[in-house]
């Protein structure tokens, strides 16, 4: 008798959703045009708010929570979750600089405050080590929007050629690109746990030797040195704190939240949750050892950019005088509401550009001394960097081997075949 198939059990399949209909944090179907619908934390803070009360914390967090949840645009498939984070710039950016434009005061008030607030907001994040996409998103509507602004108010006035227009618009795409190459891969550090090809020839020697001494005796064995994942992390400390010790090997620590080994010069970074080579500092994104060339093409493409088009703006509106004392003595600039705007436009670039210059110079100073922004802060917290320019340059002398082998060290990095003697001692 031929033995009877057991009929699987068919799962429902799951209706497909529309455009605007998404599957919320709770798991449930929700559709879009109910996004101000059945929200009891929302309802209590109002109703505390008109009361004069005091909104608890807790609440404050799960009306965040409910509205990130439900700003959805629709999509294919299903609404799509939109980012809270990136709507601020794309509707105070606009609303600050026509603001500015009205009156020169005005003007000095709202340009003052930009900075201050996007300085306040950058300190609140880091310190909740919350990601978000506010700079991100500030960072490249303000490009797209000056450029439109070049592109509405200045290029009509017929001062601007085909030309300076194709070599400003090229460096717009450059920067672009740049930082799409920089928001790429860091170097992150993979587990070893589950892939145990991150783990170095050193690493694995070290751990051959020790599991051949352990099973060395026990009948049935496993001669190969295998070990369960408790006893790989145990083997990897302990390996690593006597290789770490002494000054002829590479100072390894073991980073806990990651469960793994770090090689020297990496980092664990508090926003991103993980470990990245040579890690120098986070802003819009990690910077470590992968991407660090790039994001200092990035600020170089955006400062020849940035100054060039300030150069063409200021030439078109306060003509027959010099860039720079156009940039403090416009007369007649507020007479027209287009080159008002233009010309606040031009003073919130240059404030963009002269902050993004200071850390462009920082930058260099650190690789012409091999030395990474996080290297230079802990050198200043624990006091053993030399200190130059009145703290613009800090020198720790542990990585420094002269200008020219740390620039060609910087120009090496990401290529895994180079290999960086000045960090092997520590």
């Amino acid at each position: 008798m031929k033995p009877v198939k057991k009929k699987k059990t068919e799962e429902p399949e799951l209706e497909p959703l529309c455009c605007c209909e998404y599957i919320d944090r709770n798991g449930e179907k929700n559709h879009v045009a109910a996004c101000l619908c059945d929200c009891q934390d929302i309802d209590e803070g109002c109703d505390r708010w008109l009361t004069c009360k005091s909104v608890q914390p807790e609440t404050c967090e799960r009306i965040m929570d409910t509205i990130s949840d439900r700003l959805r645009i629709p999509w294919l498939r299903g609404a799509k979750k939109i980012n809270i984070s990136i709507i601020p710039p794309l509707v105070l950016l606009p609303v600050f600089l026509h603001v500015a434009s009205w009156h020169f005061l005005l003007g000095v008030v709202v340009l003052t405050s930009l900075p201050v607030l996007a300085l306040w907001y950058y300190y609140l994040t880091h310190r909740r080590k919350e990601q978000t996409l506010f700079f991100l998103s500030l960072g490249l509507f303000s490009l797209g929007y000056m450029y439109y602004v070049f592109l509405r108010e200045v290029v009509p006035r017929g001062h601007v050629g085909p030309t300076r227009l194709a070599v400003l618009t090229c460096g717009l795409f450059l920067i672009l690109l740049a930082l799409y190459r920089a928001k790429k891969n860091p170097g992150y550090l993979s587990n070893p746990a589950s892939n145990d090809k991150s783990l170095s020839s050193s690493q694995n020697e070290c751990l051959s030797k020790k599991g051949q001494e352990k099973t060395k005796g026990f009948p049935g064995a496993d001669t190969s040195g295998s070990l369960n994942n408790r006893t790989l992390k145990d083997d990897l400390k302990g390996s690593f704190r006597m290789l770490a010790s002494s000054p002829t090997k590479v100072k390894e620590d073991w980073c806990a939240k990651c469960q793994l080994v770090r090689p020297a010069r990496a980092w664990h970074c508090r926003i991103c949750g993980i470990c990245v080579r040579r890690m120098d500092h986070h802003c819009v994104c990690c910077v470590g050892e992968s991407n660090h060339q790039a994001f200092i093409l990035a600020l170089l493409i955006f400062l020849l950019t940035s100054v060039y088009g300030i150069m063409l703006t200021l030439d078109t509106i306060c003509r027959d005088r010099s860039v720079f004392t156009a940039l403090f003595y416009c007369p007649g600039v507020y007479a027209n509401y287009s080159s008002a705007l233009s010309f606040t436009c031009v003073w919130y670039s240059v404030i963009i550009t002269a902050g993004m210059a200071y850390i462009f110079l920082i930058q260099l100073i650190n690789i012409s001394y091999n030395v990474t922004e996080l290297e230079v802060q802990q050198a200043l917290r624990q006091k053993t960097g030399r200190r130059l320019l009145c703290g613009l340059i800090v020198d720790t002398g542990q990585y420094n081997r002269g200008f020219l082998r740390n620039w060609q060290q910087f120009s090496t990095l990401g290529t895994r075949a180079f290999h960086h003697p000045a960090e092997d001692i520590v």
